[in-house]
């Protein structure tokens, strides 16, 4: 919606100087300990499946019950994502930190924790107002 984009811009993403900026973390399920080697891979086969793109089927379909049953919550069954959550969507072909297997790898096991600053202080509430609107225009993160 607009207002959730304008709050994006005038509140930034994970920014430590405003108590009203979006919080979410993709969590580092390898560094943790949450999963091994072979199930990170695996998942990862499964999340290059989504759009289209794996090479190995088996390890696909192993990775589907890896992300069954640590994916979901967040990226949703079909791997559509949960803007709110800052969960992008796994099915297209927009990437921001690559979309190949070892990216997707890297991704996984260490985690995303990307920060976006407050504009608030920076910028005129006319202009955050303008780029609202042009965000919004560009469709926003809709389909």
């Amino acid at each position: 919606t607009l207002d959730d984009i304008h709050t994006t811009l005038a509140h930034g993403i994970r920014w430590d100087s405003d108590d009203d900026t979006r919080l979410n973390i993709m969590m580092a399920y390898g560094r943790d300990g949450i999963l091994n080697r072979s199930e990170i891979s695996d998942v990862s086969e499964y999340v290059l499946s989504l759009s289209g793109r794996a090479g190995d089927q088996e390890a696909a379909a192993r990775g589907s019950e890896v992300f069954a049953s640590q994916c979901v919550a967040c990226h949703g069954e079909d791997g559509a994502g949960n803007q709110e959550l800052g969960a992008p969507n796994l099915t297209d072909a927009i990437w921001l930190y690559g979309g190949d297997k070892q990216a997707i790898v890297e991704t996984v096991s260490n985690g995303r924790s990307g920060v976006m600053p407050a504009w608030n202080e920076r910028l005129s509430e006319g202009t955050i107002n303008s780029l609202t609107l042009f965000v919004y225009s560009l469709g926003g993160g809709e389909k």
